[in-house]
């Protein structure tokens, strides 16, 4: 089961599970309920997340661009070596910042 947590001002939301499209719909409640108040720093944590089909590829951008239509942002944290393989090969990693953990990418907010 997906859970929401902060760490400091930073919303973090964390899967469970493989990143398809049940999955995805789930998180993507998750993030619509975090983000819509004020400007979002969202850390989309993938620790527990073994693999990612292409429904969640486009979850991590659709909400990526959620996050910067409101003038916020998003970054993934805890991408396993196979995820990190799909985020670089589909090229999501370009478009979304990837950090090894939820602190560094909570950190990365105050820069």
């Amino acid at each position: 089961m997906a859970e929401v947590f902060k760490q400091g001002a930073v919303d973090i939301v964390r899967g469970s599970d493989r990143l398809n499209a049940e999955h995805a719909e789930a998180l993507r409640s998750l993030v619509d309920a975090v983000v819509k108040h004020g400007q979002p720093k969202l850390v989309i944590d993938l620790i527990n997340v073994p693999l990612i089909y292409s429904d969640g590829l486009e979850f991590l951008l659709d909400t990526r661009d959620l996050c910067l239509r409101r003038g916020g942002e998003c970054k993934i944290a805890g991408a396993g070596p196979l995820c990190r393989d799909i985020l670089r090969v589909s090229g999501v990693n370009e478009e979304v910042e990837l950090l090894p953990d939820i602190v560094s990418a909570a950190g990365s907010f105050a820069r």
